[in-house]
């Protein structure tokens, strides 16, 4: 327990619980979209957290930062349309295409040269406006079910006076036992059960690839690597990007024809393995990531289980913690992106443009995000020098 604190190993329980709360429904949605029956989801569903665990504990103990992985939640909302009328085994063929792509990205550098001119204002701006969403979201769900999420709140603020580390800890007990004793958990959707992930055979129809294959992977890549590996900047944590490429793409490769249509650098899971919340050394949050990531391989070995899960717990108290558990990385980020007066203003737009949630051409807010504050940032660079 003293190598692990609690508080340490509940902020990887949280990482875990937050991104399969957040999206779970998507991913069984895009599977069923592709005529995967329910046995089949169950096995894409053990073989997405099997990969993710796997990915998350290579990376977090060979490189002793934390570095949690993720499905890309854009990329399934895209793959819900984009797999109308597409047989399984050619759904599988755009996963081993795109997962192709990501790696040859890896190969090539031609990622990480990109991420190396994104000033860091900008990159903390971006995270902001990413988990902004989650801060509200915390708050509004107090008009869904005042007591539970109030009193999650209080007890988040008499322990963050008191006794900071185990704040999260206090909002999490304290709403299990409310949602309990007021009948608020659903104990009957509970059930555990193992399905083994079924081999589907890739089928390549070169027109699918171009109309979803490619776009798949430029999502994937603008509106799940990119924050991810902002997130870490901002957080202040490096590693080489085209070995995280190179690895997740790579794990993402293997699994594809079990399921796993993506494997990427999580962002908003991973702020909450990288705050102080999780260890006051930023040297030790490592930590964090690796128990996310034995509970990534939990999730996995009970993939039938997360459908049940998900329907038992309360969805205000998960989003009153997750909101909790990010105030910090909230915070801290606005701090950094708004500290240079002269990159203020391009900080700004890509914080709002980011948090607008606005997509276009099948790209996330957060791509134009930077992209926005990336050409205020350099026209009044430019003006300043004449």
């Amino acid at each position: 327990m003293r190598t692990f604190p609690f508080s340490t190993l509940l902020a990887g329980f949280v990482a875990v619980l937050v991104g399969y709360a957040s999206s779970a429904a998507i991913i069984w949605q895009a599977a069923a979209t592709a005529g995967a029956d329910a046995r089949t989801i169950a096995g894409w569903m053990t073989a997405l957290g099997l990969a993710m665990g796997v990915s998350t504990l290579v990376l977090t103990l060979w490189r002793k930062i934390p570095v949690l992985t993720a499905w890309s939640t854009p990329g399934a909302a895209l793959l819900v349309t984009g797999l109308q009328g597409v047989t399984l085994n050619q759904a599988v063929g755009i996963f081993v295409f795109a997962n192709v792509l990501i790696v040859l990205c890896g190969v090539t550098g031609l990622f990480a040269r990109l991420m190396k001119i994104i000033p860091h204002s900008l990159a903390a701006a971006m995270l902001a406006g990413i988990l902004l969403r989650f801060g509200l979201q915390a708050f509004t769900s107090l008009q869904s079910d005042g007591l539970l999420c109030g009193s999650m709140l209080a007890a988040w603020l008499v322990l963050k006076a008191f006794a900071p580390r185990y704040a999260v800890v206090a909002a999490l007990a304290l709403g299990c036992l409310i949602a309990i004793f007021t009948d608020n958990l659903h104990h009957n959707a509970l059930h555990l059960a193992f399905v083994m992930p079924r081999y589907v055979a890739p089928a390549f129809d070169f027109s699918l690839l171009l109309s979803v294959g490619v776009p798949f992977f430029l999502v994937t890549m603008a509106s799940q690597n990119a924050p991810g590996v902002a997130t870490m900047k901002a957080s202040g944590y490096s590693a080489p990007i085209s070995m995280l490429m190179v690895v997740t793409g790579g794990i993402a490769l293997a699994f594809s024809p079990f399921g796993v249509f993506s494997i990427c650098i999580a962002a908003i899971t991973a702020a909450i393995c990288q705050s102080p919340e999780a260890h006051p050394d930023p040297s030790q949050r490592w930590k964090a990531a690796a128990a996310a990531g034995f509970f990534y391989l939990l999730a996995g070995v009970f993939g039938d289980s997360i459908t049940s899960l998900m329907a038992a717990l309360p969805a205000a108290g998960i989003q009153m913690l997750a909101g909790l558990a990010l105030l910090g990385t909230i915070g801290g980020s606005l701090v950094q992106a708004l500290g240079k007066e002269n990159e203020r203003d391009a900080a700004i737009v890509t914080f709002l443009l980011t948090a607008s949630g606005v997509t276009l051409f099948g790209i996330g807010s957060a791509f134009w995000g930077l992209i926005a504050g990336g050409i205020c940032f350099s026209v009044l660079s430019l003006a300043r020098r004449t």
